[in-house]
């Protein structure tokens, strides 16, 4: 069946584009807006309004095959693309994007998708969201040509099975810690509550301190809430390269000791720590991730360390993997470009060895966080991210009603 032509609208996305660098620097909260000035280009203030592009792929048949095109809540910040705002890029996709596809056949995923990624314009390959929202549509196309899910559609594809069991869920809780980490825990999420620890004085601790309280609570707060003993979830929680902040990005020994304190002050329950320092440049961010997973895997420290900034693109992702720079890799959906190199990551990912954590930002959408469940579905990452926004509630429905959904029809067609 044929794409016989492409329509795209503005949208807005479930979060926000945040200025990591300004935010670092020491820009100030004020109650869901930061006072300070931004220092990465684009950005007209510290918070702005998250923005998607809808891409709608309109077959012969008249069905709207559709996907959403969206960018990270950091975007331009650990080596990303820089801030993606419809106006600029709607244009892109309807001079450069339209044309390859208006007329050919909505048959392969991974062909399709292949051919946008290759597209160049003025030599630079296209910008990561614009990728991302246009190859779930392509997906979506292939699915509804052929009468499959999405899921079926990437295991046929890629050599994979939609097994109908769930994925383990993990909810963030933005700043909002406490309260949004009850939500988390009244629902059962399996993974919580990253915590957004981006600040060192304000939310790390000059000495760890303010991490390690929260840690308790978090802990204490699982063990009265939870109905029964049964209930054991993951504490992962995202430091933003705070601990390297404070104890020093190459004292491994040093940051690998305060870990060890929050080991133990998290358990009975398993602790991640995602982004543990930040360099500020991939090489530097691999090497120094490699030399803290091996500080804790020779001194027994039960710990997974997951590896985010810097490790962007499915090259990236293949290099810390490689490496064993981290015991989990976060695969975050927008940075890839199209969502063929989500799958690709997932099943490299779990070829060799390492966790595999299907990620993604709160500033997406409904849309592209179904398509990513469809995506994962198929390929079976460790961990799905609920996905957007940072209110729980509506991030974890999203994912979890899809999720059910294709567990549901694939039992039905099996009786």
């Amino acid at each position: 069946m044929k794409i016989i032509d492409v329509v795209c609208s503005a949208g807005r996305t479930g979060f926000y584009f945040d200025d990591q660098r300004a935010i670092k620097g020491g820009a100030v909260a004020d109650g869901n807006a930061y006072i300070g000035e931004p220092k990465t280009a684009g950005f007209t203030s510290v918070r702005q309004a998250g923005e998607s592009i809808s891409v709608m792929l309109v077959l012969e048949d008249g069905q709207i095959a559709y996907g959403d095109c969206a960018a990270v809540q950091y975007s331009g910040a650990g080596g990303r693309d820089p801030l993606f705002l419809a106006k600029d890029f709607i244009p892109v996709i309807m001079n450069h994007i339209k044309p390859v596809l208006v007329g050919r056949e909505a048959d392969s995923f991974k062909n399709l998708s292949e051919t946008v990624e290759a597209i160049n314009v003025d030599g630079k390959r296209l910008h990561t969201a614009i990728r991302y929202g246009v190859t779930q549509a392509i997906l979506d196309a292939v699915a509804r040509s052929t009468h499959r899910m999405m899921c079926e559609v990437v295991a046929d594809e890629y050599g994979c099975k939609v097994i109908p069991e769930p994925l383990s869920i993990f909810t963030q809780s933005g700043d909002d810690r406490y309260k949004n980490s009850d939500k988390m825990i009244i629902k059962g999420a399996q993974v919580l509550p990253h915590a957004l620890i981006n600040n060192v004085k304000t939310k790390l601790g000059e000495h760890g301190e303010l991490l390690k309280e929260y840690v308790a609570w978090l802990r204490d707060r699982v063990l009265t809430l939870r109905k029964d003993e049964s209930y054991m979830p993951v504490f992962h929680i995202d430091v933003y390269g705070t601990i390297g902040a404070a104890f020093g990005n190459d004292n491994y020994k040093g940051m690998a000791d305060y870990i060890a304190e929050l080991e133990q002050i998290a358990k009975p329950f398993h602790l991640r720590i995602e982004g543990p320092m930040d360099v500020e440049n991939r090489e530097g961010q691999m090497l120094a991730l490699k030399a803290l997973t091996k500080e804790l895997d020779d001194r027994h420290i039960d710990v997974e360390l997951v590896a985010d900034e810097w490790c962007n693109t499915l090259e990236d992702i293949k290099y810390f993997a490689d490496n064993r720079a981290g015991h989990m890799i976060q695969i975050k959906t927008p940075d890839l470009g199209g969502i063929n190199n989500t799958v690709e990551a997932v099943l490299y990912c779990k070829k060799v060895g390492i966790g595999a954590y299907q990620g993604g930002t709160c500033n997406e959408t409904d849309r592209s966080a179904q398509v990513c469940v469809q995506c994962a579905m198929a390929t079976r990452p460790d961990q799905i991210l609920a996905k957007p926004g940072m209110g729980v509630d509506e991030g974890y429905m999203i994912v979890y009603n899809e999720m059910q959904r294709i567990i549901a029809l694939v039992n039905a067609k099996r009786s």
